[in-house]
């Protein structure tokens, strides 16, 4: 499962996509997070997951490599769809005992699903195109433009470039040790609930240890290579946008006035999503 998280890897491949400056692609990114959350209808679902779809195909990145980053999620969608079919009022369409479903609820969970099949598989896909180096370069670039943050752009550039550069290396970890317990007589897979959560418990401390260890290890070798911040700091390669990021953003415009636009659309919808 762990090895199944893609959020914080590269896939390196000669696309459109690749070559964006990495500040379209962190600014696209933000917009289409805000813009998941403006959709009201199935209609700006099927409009976001063709957009989603067409920029998958043009990062030359495999549609299965990134729909790999859904399985660990797929408790969590399944819980919430859940929670929101059987806690949301409206009318009712079932019922077992003080149990039920309802046509609002049933909208609601589905809503939600498509929403955070989108928003992870959509924030995976600017890490998947963007190298480490160029995403800590583009989110410092995009953060010295907010004042409050101008001073310290750098350091947390290079802090979220580090966390998100770490995710797949720690799961990795995880995976190493609890295959480690698993030779040695530890059981993960049997018992309720509960028992599962407290058989996790001698996995937490080999990988704090681990994390802890190559922290101090990433702390030396910057010091050893005399690593002092963003003061007076150059770059070899300066960002600089292109016609095809211009392109990109006349693509944004167009995408957020069609999302939107589907918020007024009055088109019929088969049960239950009209």
């Amino acid at each position: 499962m762990f090895k199944d998280i893609t959020i914080g890897q590269f896939y390196p491949t000669d696309s459109v996509i690749h070559r964006l400056d990495p500040r379209t692609k962190i600014i696209f990114t933000l917009v289409y997070i805000i813009l998941l959350f403006v959709i009201n209808n199935l209609w700006g679902y099927l409009f976001a997951t063709a957009f989603l779809v067409f920029v998958v195909i043009a990062s030359k990145i495999p549609v299965s490599y990134v729909l790999r980053g859904l399985k660990a999620l797929v408790f969590i969608i399944l819980l919430t769809m859940i929670l929101n079919m059987f806690m949301t009022p409206g009318t009712v369409i079932a019922q077992w005992g003080f149990i039920q479903i309802t046509i609002e609820g049933l909208r609601v969970s589905i809503y939600m699903a498509f929403r955070l099949i989108l928003l992870v598989a959509g924030t995976s896909i600017m890490t998947l195109a963007t190298s480490p180096i160029d995403l800590t370069d583009g989110m410092e670039s995009c953060m010295k433009v907010v004042p409050l943050l101008k001073r310290v752009a750098h350091e947390l550039a290079m802090m979220m470039s580090i966390a998100l550069r770490f995710i797949p290396t720690l799961m990795e970890e995880t995976d190493k040790i609890m295959k480690a317990q698993k030779a040695r007589g530890a059981d993960f897979e049997t018992g309720n609930l509960i028992a599962r959560a407290k058989a996790l418990i001698p996995i937490l401390v080999p990988l704090f240890v681990s994390a802890f260890r190559r922290a101090d290890e990433l702390a030396t070798a910057m010091e050893a290579r005399c690593y002092r911040g963003g003061e007076n700091r150059t770059r070899m390669n300066q960002l600089q946008f292109e016609k095809r990021d211009a392109v990109s953003f006349v693509g944004m415009s167009v995408l957020t006035a069609l999302l939107i636009g589907s918020r007024y659309l009055t088109w019929p919808m088969p049960f239950p999503f009209g």
